[in-house]
């Protein structure tokens, strides 16, 4: 029961190439950091992440970006990582980009063992039409695009067909947790985290503060012990994405 591992390095050691991995956190905000400079570490490539975004330019998902370790990456949106928009637009990576809230709930269907299920999201546009980029050529044009999707009418109303989605690693990172796997997410660092752990099919915790089974009140606990298989602690950097400051 005891899933503490002895470092971050250890942690990842299994990751190979070509992995999937489910990263959870939202701009920077409850990144696993400390996982993914380890990832980093080990040289390995052509993953495919799924993540609200990419990160920034050279932290959290873009430092992995920035060595050229991502094939393909699901996300919401770019955000304000500039390297990734460029290894996008010429055609160094295949892009999925999802609606916010579907990209939520193709996470959760995934770790709740649903193969698919309909929303409204997206219909009319091609989202659910097909069409959108997914990767370009060097000169510009489409290389790959995304297909269209089922779409069928329920009450008079149309919903759009959407597949979970299930990663072969997930990574995530949580204020508290114990040894058994149990995990609590500080505030708005539960962000994508709960979704992201439950969608791995191995899920790696990064944890702030490691306590003993029992200490963590059951009825705080955002993540189940069941969904997590390695526990490793570590002294977490954070940093903010955009900092704005008035004259006083």
């Amino acid at each position: 029961m005891d899933k503490v591992v002895g470092s971050v390095a250890e942690a990842v050691a299994d990751i190979p190439r070509g992995a999937s991995l489910a990263v959870g956190g939202f701009g920077l905000c409850g990144i696993p950091q400390a996982l993914i400079d380890a990832l980093l570490e080990t040289g390995v490539d052509g993953l495919e992440t799924v993540s609200n975004n990419c990160g920034v330019d050279g932290w959290g998902l873009g430092s992995l970006l920035r060595a050229g370790r991502i094939s393909r990456t699901t996300g919401s949106y770019v955000g304000e990582n500039k390297e990734f928009e460029r290894q996008f637009l010429s055609g160094e990576i295949e892009v999925e980009l999802v609606p916010q809230g579907t990209l939520a709930e193709r996470l959760r269907a995934g770790g709740a063992g649903i193969p698919a299920f309909y929303t409204p999201g997206g219909v009319g546009t091609q989202v659910a039409d097909g069409g959108l980029p997914r990767r370009y050529r060097p000169d510009g044009t489409v290389a790959v695009a995304s297909e269209p999707k089922e779409v069928r009418a329920f009450g008079g109303r149309d919903y759009v067909l959407e597949e979970a989605i299930v990663c072969d690693f997930g990574l995530v990172h949580a204020r508290y947790g114990d040894r058994h796997g149990n995990l609590v997410y500080e505030k708005s660092a539960q962000n994508f985290n709960p979704l992201c752990a439950a969608a791995g099919r191995i899920t790696i915790a990064s944890v702030e503060e490691l306590v003993e089974p029992g200490d963590l009140d059951p009825a705080l606990v955002h993540t189940p012990g069941v969904f997590v298989q390695r526990v490793v602690q570590v002294v977490q950097d954070k940093r903010i994405e955009r900092r704005t400051v008035r004259a006083v």
